[in-house]
């Protein structure tokens, strides 16, 4: 909007870069361009604003499609006014000479002309598409006929606008045909998780099952080694057996070899010792034998007085005397007669 200066009776206008004026007095074109600031008489001036910058309309309008589903279409398309005179001309772009606003809707009239062109052409390439094509390729299919079909308006380059851009943005069905549509892309990510979580589980079933085998083989295989121990052990202890009895008979034989050895000597020992004995017996014997009889009665008194007990007091009685003195006067006779 131009900024418009009251001065006693003048008015003083100035305008954007983007904004071509147009000033006519007294049905005479005084200025015209963009960026002008001039002063003016508001009884005598006809002004008009014609904004030149690029602009952008959206739109949103419904469709429905070949198979008779409703869909939304949203676009956005990118104009200007290449011919500010010719859009003067043909829109009322003029504004109040004291406040600089626009006395009509010249923008509104601009955007339903392009919303009525866009929708016409977008409708017709719709009809004869289905969902699912129109889901797929009909963004690209929509936006190449909204923007044919806008160069194609003869209305536009006579109003002086030129389309810079078409873009659409989306083309949506509505929402329980969406909901139905997404629902077997739905299941099939959630078929696809499901796998992937299934997988996973069997993965980590598959490598328990591997720590679970290789802990069993570590097992068995230690049962196999203790098997071999204790066999070894066995083994080791039967041998040792073996060694000790061995050992053992050896000792024995050597202790009966010893003992016989022993008792032969001993028996050779006694052997002896009784022959001797024997022999000195018999030499005693053959002594006492040979010897005179009262030698070996005397022999006999002194051996059995030596086995008397001691005798401390003896006493002798007269018979006993007498008889002893007669026995040994006997003794002396018969020794003299036999001499």
């Amino acid at each position: 909007m131009a900024d418009i200066t009251r001065r006693a009776g003048w008015r003083h206008l100035r305008s954007a870069p983007t904004a071509h004026i147009r000033h006519q007095r007294r049905g005479k074109l005084v200025h015209d361009g963009e960026g002008l600031s001039f002063w003016f008489r508001p009884r005598t001036a006809a002004l008009s604003e014609v904004p030149v910058n690029d602009r952008e309309l959206a739109m949103a309008f419904h469709a429905r499609t070949a198979d008779f589903q409703d869909v939304s279409v949203q676009s956005t398309v990118t104009y200007r006014i290449g011919d500010p005179g010719a859009a003067a001309t043909r829109l009322d772009f003029s504004i109040d000479p004291d406040t600089g606003a626009w006395r009509g809707t010249p923008l509104e009239q601009i955007a339903t002309l392009l919303t009525e062109t866009a929708q016409q052409h977008a409708l017709d390439v719709l009809a004869r598409t289905t969902l699912a094509a129109a889901l797929v390729d009909g963004v690209a299919a929509v936006r190449d006929r909204i923007a044919t079909g806008l160069a194609a308006e003869p209305r536009l380059p006579d109003t002086g606008i030129e389309v810079v851009a078409v873009r659409v943005v989306a083309i949506r069905p509505e929402p329980e045909v969406e909901r139905a549509l997404r629902t077997p892309a739905r299941e099939q990510i959630q078929q696809e998780a499901d796998r992937a979580t299934y997988e996973r589980r069997a993965v980590a079933v598959e490598r328990e099952r591997a720590i679970a085998e290789n802990e069993l083989a570590s097992k068995i295989e230690l049962a196999r080694q203790e098997e071999r121990l204790v066999e070894q052990r066995g083994t080791n202890a039967r041998r040792e057996a073996e060694e000790n009895a061995a050992a053992d008979a050896v000792r024995a034989e050597a202790e009966a070899v010893r003992k016989v050895r022993l008792a032969r000597a001993e028996a050779e020992a006694a052997r002896e010792v009784g022959e001797a004995r024997a022999g000195a017996q018999s030499a005693w014997l053959r002594a006492h034998a040979e010897a005179d009889p009262a030698v070996l009665r005397a022999l006999a008194v002194q051996r059995a007085a030596e086995n008397l007990p001691r005798i401390e007091h003896l006493t002798l009685s007269p018979d006993v005397l007498t008889g002893l003195l007669a026995k040994l006067g006997g003794e002396g006779g018969a020794g003299g007669a036999r001499s």
